[in-house]
């Protein structure tokens, strides 16, 4: 493979990557105009073999208002080579203009739209706050679970939240 053909498929599935992955999570709108918006991404290191692409050391994937970072950041391919599952891990967040997720890992699953954030969750949206161990948020859907750390876990075993009625602060 020469290297203008290895670039070629690095860029061609890091867009992928961005396009499946990064849709706005609140705004069906947004989605539709950010996926003809230009992609960037950069990390410290990055490296590509046939089952994943992998960006290391503040790995950053962006189009339009949305971004995904974390100090590392895989691609999982099929055989076929289609882009099947994404995981970021390093104090990971997931950004949109409405709502941000943070967690210390998150693995998004390309075929169903779920985006799975663990460890420490911290989900905002405006002033409102909820907090707990395991967040599932299907991006295709908007619907959303969050659930306690496990008994043990630094976080406790309780969600927790504040939400502020609009108009107020």
């Amino acid at each position: 493979m020469t290297a203008k053909t290895h670039y070629a498929r690095t860029v061609a599935a890091l867009a992928a990557l961005t396009l499946l992955a990064l849709p706005a999570v609140g705004d069906a709108q947004s989605a539709r105009t950010s996926s003809n918006q230009p992609i960037a991404f950069g990390a410290d290191t990055g490296e590509q073999s046939a089952e994943r692409i992998s960006l290391r050391g503040r790995a950053e994937v962006t189009q339009g208002q949305n971004r995904l970072r974390a100090e590392a950041i895989t691609l999982f391919r099929n055989a076929a080579g289609d882009p099947e599952r994404v995981e970021a891990t390093g104090t990971v967040y997931f950004v949109t203009p409405t709502q941000s997720m943070r967690g210390d890992r998150a693995v998004y699953t390309l075929s169903n739209g779920e985006l799975v954030v663990t460890g420490n969750v911290i989900l905002n949206q405006g002033k409102n706050v909820l907090t707990g161990g395991r967040l599932v948020y299907n991006v295709n859907t908007d619907a959303a679970n969050m659930s306690g750390a496990p008994r043990g876990g630094t976080a406790g075993s309780r969600i927790q939240g504040v939400f502020y009625p609009n108009g107020t602060n």
